[in-house]
């Protein structure tokens, strides 16, 4: 008896050892399929949903658009009192900082997803360093029509200085020096001095770059790290990145591959326009505004967006991603977190809005941005572990400062709404 159980025994543990032995063998061979690209795993059959953590381009069924709907105005019937609101207008800071000191880094993914969404991050040579695969989807791919070099930006640019200032400017670093300006006191009835102008203006960080990108809302760097591990030791590119959350911008600054010759961290609220930026206007290529316009009050999201374009180059980009309207985490908020329409609080006082594209494309338009890109991105996320689905919903865009603003131009593009 004691030897048929010491038999059984040496079989259960042998089938134990194969069975461990195959799972590893699985593991190693899934390790070493090719990632499937961003955006272009789609599901053609319902019976696969929990084979992968996500699924692109999904679209909803009337009934499923209704549901949601239904869901939304439900969450919304009891909103938060003025009074908490006016507090978590007065407070957001220091919500924002709670939310980085309680959570560090722990948690936070490096964006590397960017350069494919957004290859207009970086300058045009760098882009076909870092060319990948054409994507699948025709939304994704550079819109090359609209996409501008910088050689060629720059001619432009100089063109539109010159009509804007004078013949007699000149284009130099982002700002405009004009040869029959004062250069004295005595010559200047104003007491401006052009030399000591354009002193200050060459002292500000990445005053010697040639191509500049700024992150609004950097957070813990999720963005601002994937770039700089891109641009690093190349000439003439600099990035700036800011927060008004001081804990975010010192999780930042004291991240080790944070180096101050390719990168200025620094704190500041963009809803507020007497804050001077550490650099003139009109020196932007580009503009990066991933998951931070939602979490502004929407009476001042109009005034963000102006006063960004602003800073951009003629030519410039400003690339935007954000939540979408019935994206699951609105439809899982409880009763009594909306603010007001589409913008909620969550439990730790941070704020979220939901936008539409249509929502986007007019407040990019009234700043005189133009549309080169703006989409719903749907998709659907899973837990397959627990057997869950989610539906994502982001919007995803971006717009171009024109070479030549004229105000013919703005009323033309305000009348002429493609999305009705």
């Amino acid at each position: 008896m004691g030897s048929l159980n010491k038999m059984n025994f040496i079989t259960r543990f042998s089938a134990l050892c194969l069975r461990r032995k195959s799972k590893m063998q699985q593991r190693h061979q899934s390790s070493r399929r090719p990632a499937v690209p961003l955006g272009s795993r789609i599901l053609t059959d319902p019976s696969k949903v929990f084979e992968h953590n996500m699924w692109d381009h999904m679209q909803w069924s009337q009934e499923e658009e209704e549901q949601a709907k239904e869901k939304a105005a439900e969450n919304s019937l009891v909103k938060v009192q003025l009074e908490d609101q006016d507090k978590y207008e007065r407070e957001a800071s220091k919500y924002w900082n709670e939310f980085y000191k309680t959570h560090r880094n722990n948690f936070f993914k490096d964006r590397n997803w960017l350069f494919l969404e957004f290859p207009e991050i970086l300058p045009e040579k760098m882009r076909q360093q870092l060319k990948t695969e054409d994507r699948s989807s025709e939304h994704t791919k550079i819109n090359t029509t609209n996409s501008f070099s910088h050689k060629n930006g720059m001619k432009e640019r100089e063109k539109y200085w010159k009509k804007s200032y004078g013949d007699d400017s000149t284009f130099a670093q982002g700002y405009v020096y004009n040869k029959n300006q004062p250069k004295s006191v005595a010559d200047n009835p104003q007491n401006q001095n052009c030399e000591e102008e354009v002193g200050r203006l060459e002292s500000f960080p990445g005053s010697d770059a040639t191509y500049r990108i700024l992150e609004v809302g950097c957070g813990a760097g999720n963005s601002v790290f994937p770039i700089l591990k891109v641009i690093c030791n190349t000439p003439g590119t600099f990035l700036y990145c800011c927060d008004f959350a001081s804990g975010a911008v010192e999780l930042v600054k004291s991240h080790s591959s944070y180096n101050s010759a390719w990168c200025s961290a620094f704190v500041h609220d963009v809803c507020d326009d007497a804050l001077p930026y550490p650099f003139p206007d009109e020196i932007l290529d580009v503009i990066l505004l991933v998951f931070v316009l939602s979490t502004i009050h929407p009476d001042r999201m109009q005034g963000v967006i102006n006063r960004l374009a602003k800073l951009l180059k003629p030519g410039g980009m400003l690339l935007f991603r954000d939540y979408g309207r019935y994206d699951t985490a609105q439809l899982r908020f409880k009763k009594g977190r909306c603010l007001s329409e589409n913008f909620y609080v969550r439990g730790d006082g941070t704020r979220v809005y939901f936008f539409t594209k249509d929502e986007i494309w007019n407040m990019f338009n009234l700043a005189g941005l133009t549309e080169v890109q703006n989409l719903v991105d749907r998709r659907l996320q899973v837990n397959r572990k627990k057997k869950v689905k989610m539906q994502r919903v982001w919007v995803q865009s971006k717009f171009q400062k024109p070479l030549l603003l004229s105000v013919n131009n703005s009323e033309e593009a305000t009348k002429k709404h493609p999305y009705g």
